[in-house]
């Protein structure tokens, strides 16, 4: 029997890495892998709801791992060599009631 298998995917995280001169933050871009994250599709129908309620083109679903404490809300992400811009903030369930390995689920689109 086959088990369900995610992948790994790059959270792209900015972290401030100083102030210049005039006293405004820095950011660096830092890149974390985080292994076991499912890439699914989204339905036309979700996706035609999500373009007429904030007219963002919504491609993916990703599953997060239960456990994960990365930042998910409006981050930027790598998968399938291209990168990819999260929509608003993770739907997130009680890990004791879930029976996988999957507790939170974000959408991305493509992002250039």
């Amino acid at each position: 029997m086959t088990r369900i298998k995610g992948m790994t995917v790059i959270l792209i995280d900015r972290r401030e890495a100083g102030t210049d001169p005039f006293g405004a933050p820095i950011k660096s871009e830092v890149e974390v892998n985080v292994p076991d994250v499912l890439v699914a599709p989204i339905s036309t129908e979700d996706a035609a709801k999500i373009l007429d309620l904030s007219g963002r083109h919504a491609t993916y679903w990703l599953g997060i791992p239960k456990g994960d404490n990365h930042t998910w809300e409006n981050q930027e992400v790598r998968f399938f060599g291209k990168r990819w811009r999260t929509i608003g903030i993770p739907i997130e369930g009680i890990p004791e009631m879930i029976p996988l390995k999957w507790n939170k689920k974000v959408m991305v689109e493509r992002y250039e």
